[in-house]
């Protein structure tokens, strides 16, 4: 059987900085109540007259990952494509990459897992890459959030936390039994589901029903969290998944080199640096930046990373996730 490894890296953000302040001119906040509850400084929009799109974003992240691979776009055998906000409800982003990149007609999966996607889509691919089924695999995670957040005080529970921008990875097949994907882990517990979600447009409220109602007061189709909820469970399947990874390859939290956690909260990865005895350099964090990218936070850590060389040949690096569904994914990789 296969091993899998990343052999290339590329991340891909929208030139429009979003400070905290800027948010003062549709919404009641500071960048004191923003910094103190989540870390972040700072995040990309997308420029609605950029013409940049969910699929853009992440064919050019794409491109970028191919290039540092040492790869064309002929050696990709297969796309996945991890997002909660395609550019349509169907079809999916995948498609839709292959053909701004006019890649042949190989296959292309969604994964729909949110803020854990990469991490499932990472696991998929590797499936198909130790079988033997494909060689070279496009794993990418990109989100367009700010389209579709209520920029108002109302909303801004929300809205102060999430940006824009895509990451992906080539992952690809290796002889090398000593370097690569040692293991992913995923889970879930939908009785939770609601805690962190997007009801509407959906098949049970579709777009007739809500302009019928005509309900000012209707935010169903806004994101909602239960912050509080849902950074109580983070903190402790975080961990969990964690020690799995560990567990099952017989490494020790003393074995880890540098930890990606997704970029929901600052606040999330300091008690799991903290937990776990990490200093500063073991722990990669670039919510400050970039705010929350869901299934685009970690590629885009990832590839930062590795362009500040903050990755090394042998290095034992952890990628963990947690978010809507709840789902949770943690991947283990010697790098």
């Amino acid at each position: 059987m296969y091993k899998s490894r990343i052999t290339g890296c590329g991340h891909f953000l929208p030139e429009r900085i979003v400070k905290n302040s800027d948010l003062l001119e549709f919404m009641e906040t500071s960048d004191e109540w923003i910094q103190e509850r989540t870390g972040i400084e700072e995040r990309r929009w997308i420029d609605p007259a950029s013409g940049e799109t969910t699929s853009t974003m992440g064919a050019k992240a794409a491109e970028r990952a191919i290039a540092h691979a040492g790869l064309t776009k002929e050696d990709i055998d297969f796309i996945i494509f991890a997002t909660l906000s395609p550019d349509m409800y169907f079809p999916g982003g995948g498609v839709r990459v292959q053909d701004i990149l006019g890649m042949s007609t190989i296959g292309a999966l969604d994964v729909r897992n949110q803020c854990s996607g990469f991490v499932y889509a990472l696991s998929v691919a590797d499936q198909f890459i130790k079988t033997g089924m494909y060689k070279n695999i496009l794993v990418i995670g990109s989100e367009n959030h700010s389209g579709g957040l209520e920029k108002s005080t109302r909303g801004r529970g929300v809205t102060v936390i999430f940006g824009d921008g895509a990451g992906a990875v080539v992952l690809s097949r290796s002889d090398d039994e000593t370097r690569g994907l040692l293991s992913t882990h995923l889970h879930s517990e939908g009785a939770h589901a609601a805690q962190l979600s997007l009801l509407s447009p959906s098949t049970g409220r579709w777009v007739d029903e809500i302009m019928k109602d005509n309900d000012p007061d209707d935010i169903s189709y806004y994101p909602y969290m239960n912050g509080q909820f849902v950074f109580k469970h983070a903190v402790v399947r975080f961990s969990e998944v964690i020690n799995e990874a560990l567990a099952v390859n017989n490494l020790t939290s003393s074995d880890i080199d540098l930890l990606i956690p997704h970029q929901a909260n600052l606040r999330i990865a300091q008690f799991i640096q903290k937990k776990f005895g990490l200093t500063d350099d073991q722990v990669y964090n670039n919510i400050m930046r970039y705010g929350n990218t869901t299934a685009a936070s970690i590629p885009i850590a990832l590839s930062e990373a590795v362009d500040e060389g903050r990755v090394k040949q042998g290095d034992l690096v952890v990628m963990a996730a947690f978010g809507s569904g709840f789902t949770w994914a943690s991947a283990l990789f010697k790098w």
